[in-house]
């Protein structure tokens, strides 16, 4: 992957600090069990808002006693100043990936999401600007893009926000970009689209498509496509993430700094591909597939009809490279998801 394989050979050489947010969460737990396994000293913050113990715990299983060691936990809301400041205090990078998620539930509780996602995240910059820290590099979102229809998105172009959480997202970048023109803090954003993968929450109300839809095919329960079906994402599979976000913390092309960066795979699936594509990855091991069919409900809120990432930016200033396509992805996820949903017997 050339630029990946440069980073990941300076970090098994040099020890960095890192605080990452959200560190009980899907991508967070993910970024810290790569982090620990190239030998760097990491913090997590987290307040099991959304995360779980057990992500923490399967981390611990991933990377051995020896790599645990070099990690430390605070349990901690990004609302509360004094511990945004505590945790950010002698760190090199932070990866902030702490948020409510969601587009369903901004429209159901503007003022949660936003306390979180605008004020939490406010309070992350200050205190990472006291500390203050080599580089501050946070997750932001493709629903940024909001009713702009041209495909593929360039991070330039945007329309208005569909929802209270594409708000609290395009917020996120306006702050990073004052603080780093006021207080010269060097800020990258990476605007996700539909991320996936090991360790992504099946179960509540606001669970990602993905692991909702795994559990609904191996559990034989009813599985709800919204609309027609024809909705199309780029979907994004975890360690392409983890890629980006290693990258963004260590780029040193110039221009690459302060920069907004879309994180996906330039390509664009249905739902009704999707639903395909892991049925029959699932149907050799679950035979009672083989006759399952989808049902349709109505279109949800909020929501674009389409979405795909123009990441040429990515590959040109971070050298971004995607190791995995969806159906690589895929079938690496719905492997995880076996081992963890699947029926005991």
């Amino acid at each position: 992957m050339g630029k990946f394989d440069d980073v990941r050979l300076h970090l098994r050489g040099q020890r960095y600090h890192w605080l990452v947010t959200g560190a009980a969460g899907f991508i967070g737990s993910n970024l810290v069990e790569a982090l620990l396994k190239l030998g760097q000293q990491v913090t997590g913050l987290d307040n099991f808002a959304t995360g779980h113990q057990h992500n923490l715990d399967q981390v611990r299983e991933a990377v051995g006693s020896e790599a645990w060691a070099s990690f430390s936990f605070i349990e901690a809301d990004i609302r509360d100043l004094a511990a945004c400041h505590a945790a950010c205090a002698g760190k090199d990078y932070i990866l902030h990936e702490a948020a409510l998620g969601s587009v369903s539930r901004s429209i159901d509780d503007p003022l949660l999401t936003h306390g979180t996602n605008v004020t939490g995240f406010l309070n992350m910059l200050v205190a990472a600007r006291d500390a203050p820290v080599k580089r501050f590099v946070y997750a932001a979102s493709s629903s940024t893009y909001g009713d702009h229809p041209a495909l593929p998105k360039v991070e330039d172009t945007i329309g208005r926000p569909l929802s209270p959480y594409a708000v609290t997202k395009y917020a996120n970048e306006l702050y990073a970009d004052v603080f780093a023109r006021t207080y010269g803090m060097e800020t990258i954003g990476l605007r996700y689209f539909n991320v996936f993968g090991p360790r992504q929450d099946p179960d509540g109300a606001y669970a990602a498509v993905i692991p909702q839809w795994v559990s609904a095919l191996i559990r034989n329960r009813p599985l709800l496509i919204n609309g027609d079906g024809e909705t199309s994402r780029d979907f994004c599979f975890i360690d392409n993430v983890v890629q980006a976000n290693l990258l963004a913390a260590l780029a040193d092309k110039p221009g690459a700094v302060n920069q907004v960066y879309n994180v996906a795979l330039n390509e664009r699936t249905s739902l009704n591909q999707l639903y395909l594509m892991m049925r029959e990855l699932l149907q050799e091991r679950f035979p009672h597939l083989r006759q399952h069919q989808a049902q349709y409900q109505g279109f949800r809120a909020g929501d674009v009809r389409h979405s795909q990432a123009d990441i040429s930016k990515a590959r040109e200033l971070l050298g971004f490279d995607p190791s995995h396509r969806i159906g690589e992805g895929l079938k690496e996820a719905m492997d995880w998801y076996v081992r963890h949903l699947a029926p005991q017997h």
